[in-house]
């Protein structure tokens, strides 16, 4: 176990209050408290694999989620144009092979032979009719934006055209067209993402948004679902009719909602789940020692930021902003809190990402924290806050792992500075779902890239984007330089714009970003075909493990 003496230690070394101790206690002394889940039961001869899965899906339904403990399940039963291989990469999914024209604005994709879990033929038809659902203004899929780059996605998404004007066309049963507003030579690594998996057009058809229910769910991935006990878990078993199922080993899947890290944790170890998709932060280097074999991490394309919500008076004021963004000392987060290999973001889009420098990081950022917090303090006494009238706000956050830890430590930064700042911690699909309905003052947010290109992060601010912008940023220059990048062809050239966008979006303050993820899994040494990668996908089809003998 950690030792709660050294963690006040190095808490009270960087004058953090007690606090924090406490709230590390808190964590450790709940896990203690979970729930005991035994085993199931796997029939003999068959492989089971128990997954701890991080959170309660909303929706299994590809068009009405958003979360990657949703995804993992999802990309499980159902397959796009393109999937993850072992190592997440792109490779043939549905399509076999793809061509574009020479503007890059026309890809024409060519399905495999392949049915759905029901025996109907998988078609371009299902795709089309997948694409305009998304779209529809009806089905309120929060992620529509994301395919904007579809030629009318936008207006038809805004209810300003008809489906029938998407450009997404069945040439034939087998022959995909889709025709873009600008060159995006990212649809391939968009198309193995929910916003352009198929959903079964005969099905939805019949039942309507309740096909996504246990007994109308039909897939065309390796696996089936089978059932979903709420607060339980979620079951699937393998889909005999899945194209490549002669190759697909695990036989049925559970997987778990597992908001407690450390239970998860104690659960791996007994046996009880194979595997689960987090580590608390803090506990990385004791699991090491203790179980070597079962620790994975990774640099991960993701990034943890603070969002403020632009209908909040105070926050109307960029010298608000900027000095609750300046006061954040991310250094002591991640070095002294998280230490799971997590780096202090000054910038939103983080390093690696493909054919891209990113902005420059505020000349604040290397500053000494003192001098921070006073520049801080001099920027709201300028807004009119201080002693005789402090700022008062309040941050909702998400109940899983790391918000728990260093959510503590930016109240307590921002108290440094004369705010007073309350926490208000939400399970995470609730706390999402105020983040979408503007419920918040500050949210604590994060976000995983969709596709390996820095659009996938910048967009989030763009104006158009709807309600994944939590805090409503709205700048024309920079929404006009997103633009300017997507009509741009030369690689170079497109990374400058964005890069200017980047910056700007930082000068204006409008979220505050924390620090850059690393992905981080407990998997049993049994499980055969893992492989570590930077999108942090692990699709079940390449997994195995031993077969039950009993």
């Amino acid at each position: 176990m950690i030792s709660i003496s050294r963690i006040d230690k190095a808490l009270r070394s960087r004058g953090k209050p007690m606090m924090l101790a406490l709230a590390a206690f808190s964590l450790l002394a709940t896990a203690g408290c979970s729930q005991k889940v035994s085993r199931p039961a796997c029939p003999a001869g068959k492989i089971c694999l128990q997954v701890g899965n991080g959170s309660e899906p909303a929706s299994l339904d590809p068009h009405k989620s958003t979360g990657t403990w949703e995804d993992r399940i999802i990309s499980d039963l159902i397959v796009g144009l393109t999937t993850s291989d072992i190592d997440g990469k792109s490779i043939p999914g549905m399509a076999e092979r793809w061509t574009s024209s020479p503007d890059g604005k026309t890809w024409t994709f060519y399905l495999r032979d392949a049915v759905w879990s029901d025996g109907a033929p998988v078609t371009a038809d299902d795709f089309v009719f997948s694409l305009r659902r998304i779209l529809d203004p009806k089905t309120a899929a929060e992620y529509a934006s994301l395919i904007y780059f579809i030629k009318n996605a936008q207006p038809v998404n805004e209810g300003k055209l008809p489906g029938a004007e998407l450009g997404a066309r069945a040439i034939s049963p087998k022959v995909l067209e889709i025709t873009l507003e600008h060159p995006a030579p990212y649809i391939t690594e968009v198309a193995k993402h929910q916003t352009m998996l198929p959903v079964p057009k005969h099905v939805v058809e019949k039942w309507g948004d309740a096909w996504s229910q246990p007994g109308h769910y039909v897939s065309n991935g390796p696996y089936m679902l089978k059932s979903w006990t709420l607060g339980d878990h979620v079951g699937v078993v393998k889909n005999p009719r899945f194209y490549d199922a002669a190759n697909v080993c695990i036989d049925q899947i559970n997987y778990y909602p597992t908001n407690d890290a450390i239970g998860a944790e104690r659960r791996v170890l007994r046996g009880e789940l194979d595997m689960n998709a987090d580590i608390q932060s803090n506990r990385i280097a004791f699991l090491r020692e203790r179980m070597p074999e079962y620790v994975h991490t990774n640099t991960y394309l993701g990034v943890a930021y603070l969002a403020f919500n632009a209908s909040v008076p105070a926050f109307k004021d960029k010298r608000v902003r900027l000095a609750l963004d300046m006061a954040i000392d991310r250094e002591f987060i991640t070095g002294k809190l998280l230490r799971g290999g997590q780096t202090p973001a000054y910038t939103f889009v983080p390093p690696g990402v493909a054919n891209y420098t990113p902005a420059a990081p505020p000349v604040w950022s290397t500053w000494s924290l003192e001098k921070r917090q006073a520049e801080a303090r001099r920027l709201l006494a300028e807004a009119g806050y201080g002693p005789k009238n402090p700022l008062k706000i309040e941050i909702k956050h998400r109940n899983s792992p790391d918000p728990m830890l260093f959510m503590p430590a930016v109240q307590a930064d921002w108290k440094a500075v004369g705010v007073d700042t309350a926490l208000m911690q939400n399970e995470t699909q609730i706390a999402y779902a105020a983040y979408r309905s503007r419920d918040f003052q500050v949210a604590d947010a994060a976000w995983i890239a969709d596709y390996n290109d820095a659009m996938s992060f910048l967009y989030l601010q763009q104006s158009s984007t709807g309600s994944q912008n939590y805090g409503d940023y709205k700048n024309p220059v920079f929404d006009a330089l997103l633009a300017k990048a997507d009509n741009e062809p030369d690689v170079n050239l497109r990374a400058g714009y964005l890069a200017q966008a980047e910056q700007i979006m930082l000068d204006d303050a409008t979220v505050a970003p924390v620090f850059f993820y690393v992905n981080k899994n407990l998997v049993s040494p049994k499980i055969t075909g893992w492989k570590d990668n930077l999108v942090d996908h692990h699709r079940s089809r390449w997994l195995c493990m031993p077969r039950t003998t009993g």
